[in-house]
């Protein structure tokens, strides 16, 4: 296996080492600057007292009410939206030579990404599909740490498996032929019978989809933050320089890489809590896009995954075993309890 060390999404934009610099000296010689502490400071205390003051007052906004309820209208398409998120970079990966994450090349792979990845887009085997790309992956991560850049893929791989093609598929045209009876299908199929007690069986824990969504895609933020910012800012100050950022935001080039270390770290632990997951998730939308847009010879293909999980957890929500849930359960409860002046 060839690896490019180095933090990956950094990675894809520089070359060559950047500058050694401790991450302990680094923050606090940013941070000596009075102006930018000042700004660290009132920019956490808003953004923390927003988020305090939101929670505590709990408000009911009608239109924010109505978006939920029209985004859980779509929670069958999650299965097509996770598929195109999976395949198309998974062909992209195999054109272009690298495996799951363009810092990586594994001769003799490039047909099989591909392969995964039109089954995947087509929705056949998709399950079956979904467990060798994992398998493939964890395969990988085992004699490679660096594939940890790429873990956005053990989520979506995961959601998969559970979920299945979903519709549209190949899968459940084929099932639903399949299931007719005095089809011409119906006789020869090989798998339909296994996979229906495939599907009973999972059918209980496909509710934590959700979870696994959004624990698995902060658990990746939190680590390109610190991994790709905070602990290595040397290399981080080379895509400030690169692209004369602080020519976009006029702060210093210390105040840009703390602070987005720091952001992408607070989008991870805040989808790892379910803690405001859907404004989070736009949150995390929005930074993926200025990326994007903001540092144009980064690959694309590289980060569709991640757009795919971001874009179901908006449509899902924060699921089983979150803070919203509990918040919710909480609310519904209060409002459930007479009130003790009546």
């Amino acid at each position: 296996m060839e690896t490019s060390f180095g933090p990956a999404h950094v990675d894809y934009v520089t070359t060559g080492p950047g500058a050694a610099r401790g991450a302990v000296e680094f923050a606090l010689e940013t941070l000596s600057d009075p102006g930018t502490a000042a700004l660290f400071l009132v920019g956490g205390v808003l953004t923390g007292g927003g988020v305090m003051a939101w929670l505590y007052r709990r408000p009911d906004v009608p239109d924010i009410q109505v978006f939920r309820e029209t985004l859980s209208g779509y929670g069958d398409l999650v299965p097509w939206m996770l598929r195109l998120a999976m395949g198309l970079p998974l062909i992209g990966a195999g054109f272009a030579g690298y495996f799951f994450s363009p810092v990586v090349a594994v001769e003799g792979t490039r047909l099989i990404q591909i392969l995964l990845g039109f089954l995947l887009l087509f929705g056949l085997a998709t399950r079956a599909s979904a467990f060798a790309g994992l398998g493939l992956y964890v395969a990988a991560l085992l004699s490679d740490t660096t594939m940890l850049l790429a873990f956005e893929y053990v989520a979506g791989f995961s959601a998969l498996i559970l979920l299945g093609g979903g519709r549209p598929s190949a899968d459940h045209i084929l099932s639903r032929v399949a299931a007719t009876d005095g089809t011409i299908y119906s006789r020869v199929d090989p798998v339909e019978r296994f996979a229906s007690r495939f599907r009973d069986r999972i059918a209980p824990i496909e509710r934590l989809v959700p979870t696994i969504l959004r624990v698995g895609t902060g658990l990746m933020f939190m680590y390109l933050g610190v991994s790709e910012k905070l602990l290595d800012p040397g290399r981080a100050t080379l895509v400030v320089q690169k692209y004369d950022l602080t020519g976009v935001i006029p702060v210093s080039e210390g105040a840009w890489v703390l602070g987005a270390g720091a952001v992408e770290f607070a989008v991870g632990a805040l989808f790892v809590a379910g803690l405001l997951t859907r404004a989070t998730a736009a949150l995390a939308f929005l930074v993926l896009t200025t990326t994007l847009f903001g540092l144009p010879d980064d690959p694309v293909l590289a980060h569709v995954t991640l757009f795919g999980l971001v874009s179901a957890i908006i449509t899902m929500g924060a699921g089983p075993f979150s803070l919203d849930n509990l918040r919710s359960r909480s609310r519904t409860e209060t409002r459930a309890d007479p009130d003790p002046a009546d």
